[in-house]
């Protein structure tokens, strides 16, 4: 299975200029592949932390984009107060979900489970389509929580066995009425002499 953002984003109707939103924004770079395929324009991006010369990252955002504003921390953004999109990006941190660090996991506590407010944007702010990048890693790393219908796990008697990172990510996007198709993909799938795997998810309002 390829995932095809133009295809999906046609049947979703979302308007030849979409309005871009970033969340774990990074350096932007999942950003820029989005607006390279589906055009439109970042209206904002969530990035730790604008107001830290430490924080490389937020830097970075602020030189190349310095009219985008930057919300900072996602775990204090009132997100009703956010200017609506139409696509939704997120690079949340792999940190604890990567092969090269601790598998700690998506669980309060790690940095990997910013995931939860991640989940708490779409679920607020609602887009056409979410798109969502994280470390092979997600689909082996454990998580310890999910969010169901009243923010409480899923599955807590664990039923079908560990609940796995991307396990996590689906069951709280089903969770908050969004489908969502994925695949991994290699940078040299794109021409890079290295292999390099991604997830990559694309979610949209099941209704």
């Amino acid at each position: 299975m390829t995932l095809r953002a133009p295809e999906r984003a046609a049947r979703l109707r979302i308007p030849p200029n979409p309005r871009i939103g970033s969340l774990c924004s990074g350096y932007g770079g999942l950003d820029l592949a989005v607006q390279d395929l589906l055009g439109g324009e970042v209206l904002w991006h969530c990035q730790y932390d604008p107001d830290d010369p430490g924080q490389h990252a937020a830097r970075i955002l602020a030189h190349h984009w310095p009219h985008i504003p930057n919300y900072g921390d996602i775990t204090c953004v009132d997100w009703s107060t956010v200017p609506p999109v139409d696509i939704l990006t997120a690079g949340f941190p792999c940190t604890d979900v990567s092969l090269a660090g601790q598998l700690a996991g998506i669980a309060p506590g790690t940095r990997s489970g910013i995931w939860a407010h991640v989940a708490h944007a779409i679920r607020t702010l609602h887009p056409k389509l979410v798109v969502i990048e994280n470390v092979r890693g997600l689909l082996s790393a454990p998580a310890t929580r999910s969010m169901g219908r009243g923010d409480g796990p899923v599955d807590v008697q664990q039923r079908t066995g560990p609940l796995r990172g991307l396990g996590a990510v689906l069951g709280d996007l089903a969770a908050i009425g969004f489908d969502a198709e994925w695949k991994v993909h290699r940078a040299s799938d794109a021409g890079a002499p290295h292999r390099r795997e991604r997830v990559f998810v694309l979610a949209w309002p099941s209704a």
